[in-house]
């Protein structure tokens, strides 16, 4: 036996991709960004305390554009 999923109700929190993209456009003016946005670099000996777990650090080694 199998069961189908009950449609979705749309609620009205929920927007169409116009409406959203809309909202979008209306609101960008509003978000400048400031000249001095960029944060100043930071020396590598300067960081501390950072923990890469091994499968993480292992799948960024296998691959092609950061390790092997």
């Amino acid at each position: 036996m199998s069961t189908q999923p009950a449609p979705r109700e749309p609620q009205e929190s929920e927007f169409s991709l116009a409406q959203l993209r809309g909202a979008s456009a209306r609101m960008a003016p509003h978000w400048v960004v400031p000249a001095d946005a960029e944060p100043a670099p930071v020396s590598p000996a300067s960081i501390h305390g950072v923990v890469v777990p091994p499968a993480s650090a292992r799948l960024i080694d296998a691959t092609p554009e950061y390790g092997a």
